[in-house]
Formats: structure tokens, sequence, C-alpha cells
């Protein structure tokens, strides 16, 4: 025969008393697992595994949802692809940034667009008469594509009507912020050409 056990805690959604917790930091309580799955997206930034935890699971034991999925977003950007005559819409996904040091912007995944899988970016804040511009561009481009002298991108060479003083190679993909503060994407588009294109033509 088992005892009852002592019902002397709070649920900490709805405050009716229960002895059932939280299984993995065992300090959180909550009279039904709904409760706890309701209030998981709270809770999980302080749900720390509890020192004197074991793998066995009492009746007072509630089971901690697993983590949530990540959210993918997806924006439209442009892409100067190099065989191309001109540059094109296309969509990229993006997956959230969960380091403090990457901020609160998505991360573009865009290493599947060049060959060697390697890109960096650059971050466009000025347009045309250098003008600040209201929504910065996201530039990435392949290092390694530039310095082995790889065929000329020619949606870049078009663009420019072959004025640039630097010759572009390789792939080179763009996507637009979605405020000065750099926080997000929101599509790229057509209207953004004449700030590239600005760019290209002063960028030695």
């Amino acid at each position: 025969m088992h005892s009852m056990p002592v019902i002397n805690h709070p649920c900490t959604v709805c405050c009716r008393p229960t002895s059932m917790w939280c299984s993995r930091c065992q300090s959180a309580w909550y009279c039904t697992p709904e409760h706890l799955h309701n209030d998981w997206q709270r809770h999980r930034k302080e749900c720390l595994p509890a020192q004197n935890s074991n793998s066995g699971y009492s009746m007072n034991m509630i089971a901690t949802p697993p983590p949530a999925e990540p959210q993918y977003i997806t924006v439209s950007a442009i892409l100067f692809a190099p065989e191309e005559e001109r540059p094109r819409i296309i969509t990229v996904s993006c997956r959230p940034s969960h380091k403090p040091s990457q901020g609160m912007c998505p991360i573009p995944l865009v290493q599947s667009h060049f060959p060697d899988g390697q890109a960096e970016g650059i971050v466009l804040t000025q347009g045309l008469n250098g003008e600040p511009l209201r929504f910065p561009l996201h530039l990435w481009y392949s290092p390694s594509a530039l310095q082995k002298g790889n065929p000329l991108n020619r949606a870049i060479y078009h663009i420019t009507s072959g004025a640039a003083p630097k010759a572009w190679c390789g792939t080179v993909i763009v996507l637009k912020f979605n405020g000065s503060r750099r926080q997000g994407y929101s599509d790229a588009g057509s209207n953004d050409l004449p700030a590239l294109s600005a760019y290209f033509l002063a960028y030695k």
C-alpha cells in the first residue's frame, strides 16, 4: 500500500494545491501535465536538471516536454549567378539564433549556393549618393571564388554595364534586413537593385 503524497505546493499556473513537479528540475510544481506544457515556453529558460535527480520515475513527477523545434522562416533574396545574364529572386530559409553573441537576427542558410560551402557577408548601409538605407542589405559571396579567378559574374556585369572596377566572380546572394537595427530579414526585390549596382560600381 502506497502512502499518499503530501499536497502542500501551489501549481505554478493556477495555484491549485498539488504534489506533482517537473521531472527535470524538481522545483516547479504543476497540477496537470497540460499546465506544465502550457508554461513550458517560460519555464524552459529556468529549468535546470536537479542535482539529486535520478533515472527513476516516481508518482509525483510530470515528464518535462521536449524542447520545441526551431521555427525556420523563409524570405526572398536576390541571386547573382555567375552563368546567368540577370539577377533573379530566390527563396532562402533562415534558422533562429539562440546564441546571445549572434544577436536576435536569424541565420540565413545560403551555404548550399556556394560550391565550396563557404560564404562571407557584407552589410550595405548606404545606397545611391551615399544616402543611408532604411533597410540595409546583406550581401553574401565566396572569398575563394574571388581569389581563384573564377569566371566573371555575368549578372553583376550586366547591371553595372561592365563598368565595375572590380571583377566579381562566383555566386552572390543578397538578403534585406527589416530595419536599421538588423534584427531580422524582409523580402528583397528588384527595387533594391539600384543600391546594389551603386555598391558594385564603387567597390574597388
